[in-house]
């Protein structure tokens, strides 16, 4: 595998990452790399936390498609998550997630990570129900 040269910032068009964490060794498959499960359940985190915001209510992750992990997490990196809604559907949202790291000792990120992910907002009796209308932001002095 040949090595690419990093990008040298996290994306800023998206705002503010919705999780920020460090891998840490608890975190490790037996080969001591961070394990892809517990990357894709901050991956999930992160999207569900965009979900019941936007539904203003509970989801639930419904599908993951697209996952692809590019590179490798070490121990110590920080972790950053983005996540975007792609798609409001009646009783569904899909929500684009990306996953970047920085070394721990530098100022190097690259993307690592990405996924699509899909989520229903449930009622209290756990069935779908309809995503209310997106709410208009307020814009008080």
């Amino acid at each position: 595998m040949t090595t690419q040269s990093a990008p040298s910032q996290q994306p800023t068009d998206r705002g503010a990452p919705v999780v920020r964490t460090i891998a840490m060794p608890a975190d490790t498959n037996p080969a001591g790399d961070i394990f892809g499960g517990w990357l894709m359940g901050q991956m999930d985190l992160a999207a569900g936390n965009v979900a019941a915001r936007r539904a203003r209510g509970r989801c639930a992750t419904i599908s993951v498609d697209a996952m692809t992990f590019h590179r490798p997490v070490i121990v110590g990196d920080e972790v950053s998550i983005y996540a975007w809604i792609l798609k409001v559907g009646r009783t569904s949202l899909r929500i684009q997630v990306e996953v970047w790291r920085r070394e721990r000792e530098g100022e190097s990120t690259m993307k690592v990570t990405e996924g699509l992910f899909t989520f229903v907002a449930i009622g209290s009796d756990r069935r779908p129900r309809p995503i209310p209308p997106e709410l208009e932001e307020s814009w008080e002095v």
